[in-house]
């Protein structure tokens, strides 16, 4: 197939391009800034800018772009920043999709467990509404803004993904170094259930969606077992071969992060039900392997 990625130099849009074109699919990345090449896409997602004439011709769109949740402290700025870089752009891409002629077979847009908000310790699948606060919120606007796909009757999928097990980078990224230093511990009193899924993974079932066409809607990316932080920190430490014995207090973390803490010490027990109900199978399921999948 020719596909469309967005988001492709970042961790799970590089990996799913390397994948798709290791199985001889053409993939065409959607770039801010001028084409350099025939599989490049020049897009403004700010300005709402979309070469339309790129995308003709793709079967599949995949829109993971957006500005890194952790990257920053959340100024009202950067607040701005994280909503506009996945809201604007999704709209926009969403509009070039269904002004085509013929448009893709699908539209696959990020979206995160983050829009469910806090669910302590009760598990939530895809037919869970959205939790209060910043991040589900601009879940909530993420999704909405690719209306104009899905009214043109293109499928369309939200890719509710969790924290991913990478040593590449987002969160474990930056966990794997402070706990091969022994400095790592649980955040908070680490009761917080983390949904997690390894990489490899992550990008299987993003291809799974793209070629399942009973899937629509939300499908969390998540592994079927959410674990507590105290469980994960303690995984880290078994696989690693470390002490775990430092802990960031709850005083700590929002003195660090600000608001961002909430979401750090927030719970999202979130369970893929619709991933495993079309037949979707985990090669890391538990945190163990994909602690180790990461590793190799």
């Amino acid at each position: 197939m020719r596909i469309a990625v967005t988001g492709s130099s970042g961790l799970i849009g590089g990996a799913l391009v390397r994948s798709l074109r290791a199985d001889g699919h053409e993939v065409v990345r959607v770039v801010r800034r001028p084409s350099r090449s025939g599989d490049e896409v020049e897009w403004q997602p700010k300005r709402q800018y979309v070469d339309v004439a790129g995308l003709v011709g793709c079967e599949a769109v995949v829109n993971l772009a957006g500005a890194g949740i952790g990257d920053h402290r959340w100024t009202d700025a950067y607040r701005k920043e994280i909503r506009d870089s996945r809201v604007l752009g999704t709209a926009a891409l969403a509009e070039a999709v269904a002004s085509l002629d013929r448009p893709p077979r699908v539209l696959l847009n990020g979206s995160a467990v983050g829009y469910y908000g806090d669910t302590g310790d009760r598990a939530v699948d895809e037919k869970a509404p959205p939790g209060g606060g910043f991040l589900p919120e601009v879940c909530v606007e993420w999704e909405e803004a690719t209306a104009p796909a899905e009214e043109a009757g293109v499928r369309t999928a939200f890719a509710r993904t969790g924290l991913v097990v990478a040593r590449e980078g987002g969160a474990w990224g930056r966990m794997f170094p402070l706990f091969k230093a022994g400095l790592g511990g649980r955040l908070g009193d680490g009761r917080q259930y983390w949904s997690f899924i390894s990489l490899h993974d992550e990008v299987a079932a993003l291809r799974h969606i793209l070629d399942t066409e009973s899937l629509s809607g939300p499908v969390n990316c998540t592994a079927p077992d959410p674990l507590t932080n105290r469980e994960i920190t303690a995984a880290m430490g078994r696989v690693l071969h470390r002490p775990t014995l430092f802990a960031v207090p709850a005083v700590a973390l929002k003195a660090a992060l600000g608001d961002m803490a909430g979401d750090v010490l927030g719970s999202q027990r979130a369970v893929p039900a619709k991933l495993l109900d079309s037949g979707f199978s985990f090669a890391f399921p538990g945190i163990d392997a994909a602690i180790g999948a990461a590793l190799r």
